[in-house]
């Protein structure tokens, strides 16, 4: 749940948010204060970080690379002679 204040001096925690583009800016549409303002919320830790454990996902994405040269230019690298 997220605490938003106005700047009169209301607060209200809010758990679930709805966020539109009111009044020039990004709102959350449940926090608008009796008052008429809308009120302002401070990030707590930041964005959350996603990590994906799929195993296409790996460190090590040189394998088609490798594959495909293979197959383009054979065994021998591009600058070796045809000896």
């Amino acid at each position: 749940m997220t605490l938003y204040s106005c700047k009169c001096g209301n607060t209200q925690e809010i758990g679930k948010q709805t966020i539109r583009y009111r009044d020039n800016g990004w709102r959350t549409i449940e926090a608008r204060c009796e008052c008429g303002l809308w009120m302002d919320s401070k990030p707590e830790e930041g964005m959350p970080t996603i990590k994906r454990t799929e195993p296409s996902l790996t460190k090590i994405r040189n394998k088609l690379w490798a594959g495909a040269k293979e197959k383009l230019v054979g065994e021998r690298g591009i600058n070796e002679s045809f000896d």
